[in-house]
């Protein structure tokens, strides 16, 4: 009797020990992205205020060069850091990426000249742009594969989250806006600080050190035959699902306006299109974690076809113009993520960084086409009904590009979720 008492109380004290590493891990991979949501909105919510006090005499047209370097930032980030993660550890990469972003967001506000302010964007977009496909992959590998879909969905609420709080505070601080880099920088600070000494290392990718050794993981390891035809539709759904969030983020409100809409109704169908992202990043992680991460995508994505398709058609009811954006939020914001839970079910951890980073850093670049071509079509005045014709003919690419995926993992259904590494410190 004697000697189980002492293995059992061991027992409960480990398994006490590996559900606060487990609540460690989900809280700071979601703080994470949600600091990435916090400062992808917060340039657009401080231009007017820049152009009005004529900020080191930027122009509309210098502040359109700093935003889509801040773009050009995240893309090159998400492209390097999957290689990296790796190679060296997902947590090494985080902490580290946390902290780049962090500094060079404090320096923006102190920027002499509107070059050196493209510049310091430019460099904290890169440590930005690695932070999401390191939390996602983490968040990944803390859960077994039959919830992986569930795990980014979830993560990603922290980016809707992040956009609210750089609303909010954007409506408090009316001019001061430097205070907005101030308090993103330091929070990014501290949270790195936590990072260090709370957020353990990925187990699966330790497995998988183990197995392979230090040897580098380069991205032409996805070129591979065995990649290969995954990769290409991954890369293809992640550019379209990217163009699709990014054009309506930026241009919903002008294209409603355009419609006939008056501007409060306008304006207020973006808060009506992202309140349906995070109802549809929860709902499309449960159904996809049983249904089929691939089966749930694909409809995702063909829905979102037939609901911006409904949004070219003038509609006489406020009700109904509320429900058909509110889904069309449910559906689009929620596929482009599903996305990313494919790639990190399917791939096995020796190549899951790299494979995530890629389909990130991808996408970021439909980030950037989406804005310039719906403001095109604005400019020419066609933006209503064309806009959501474009947006429909994209949607339904991204659906050809998921039928190609194949529907099975590789190997990763065999990962097992033990305890978590713990930090060394």
């Amino acid at each position: 009797m004697s000697s189980v008492a002492p293995s059992h109380a061991s027992g409960t004290a480990a398994g006490t020990g590996t559900a606060a590493r487990s609540v460690w891990t989900v809280v700071l991979c979601w703080i994470t992205v949600l600091l990435e949501g916090y400062d992808l909105v917060v340039l657009g919510a401080i231009i007017p205020t820049l152009l009005k006090t004529h900020h080191l005499g930027m122009t509309a047209g210098d502040a359109t060069t700093v935003a889509t370097l801040s773009l050009v930032g995240v893309a090159i980030g998400a492209v390097l850091v999957g290689p990296l993660a790796d190679r060296l550890g997902r947590r090494l990469l985080l902490i580290g990426s946390v902290v780049l972003f962090s500094v060079f967001t404090i320096l923006v506000p102190l920027a002499g000249s509107v070059t050196v302010f493209a510049v310091l964007r430019l460099a904290a977009g890169v440590g930005l742009g690695a932070c999401m496909p390191v939390s996602l992959t983490m968040m990944a590998e803390h859960m077994p594969a039959e919830r992986r879909a569930r795990a980014s969905t979830l993560t990603m609420t922290g980016y809707h989250t992040g956009a609210v709080i750089t609303s909010l505070l954007a409506l408090q601080v009316t001019d001061n806006w430097q205070v907005l880099f101030y308090v993103l920088g330091a929070a990014g600070l501290v949270i790195a600080v936590v990072q260090w000494f709370r957020l353990p290392e990925s187990a699966a990718f330790v497995r998988a050190k183990e197995a392979t050794g230090t040897r580098r993981v380069p991205f032409t390891e996805l070129l591979k035959p065995a990649y290969l035809r995954a990769g290409i539709g991954i890369w293809v759904a992640s550019f379209m699902g990217l163009l699709l969030v990014y054009g309506l983020n930026t241009w919903l409100p002008k294209l409603m306006n355009d419609a006939g809409y008056p501007v409060p109704t306008a304006v207020t169908q973006l808060l009506i299109l992202n309140v349906g992202g995070v109802a549809g990043l929860v709902l499309g992680g449960f159904v996809a974690d049983r249904r089929g991460i691939k089966l749930t995508t694909l409809g995702w994505f063909a829905v979102s076809v037939v609901m911006l398709a409904a949004l070219s058609v003038r509609m006489g009811s406020d009700l109904l113009l509320d429900t058909v954006v509110f889904l069309t939020g449910v559906f689009v914001f929620s596929a482009q993520v599903l996305v990313y839970a494919y790639v990190t079910n399917y791939y096995p951890a020796s190549v899951r960084g790299t494979a995530l980073g890629s389909a990130s850093g991808i996408g970021r670049i439909g980030s950037i086409v989406g804005p310039s071509i719906t403001g095109a079509l604005v400019t020419a005045g066609v933006g209503h009904p064309w806009g959501f014709y474009f947006f429909a003919a994209v949607a339904a690419l991204a659906c050809l590009a998921v039928l190609t995926l194949p529907a099975h993992a590789r190997g990763t259904e065999q990962e097992a979720v033990p305890e978590a590494v713990e930090p060394a410190v």
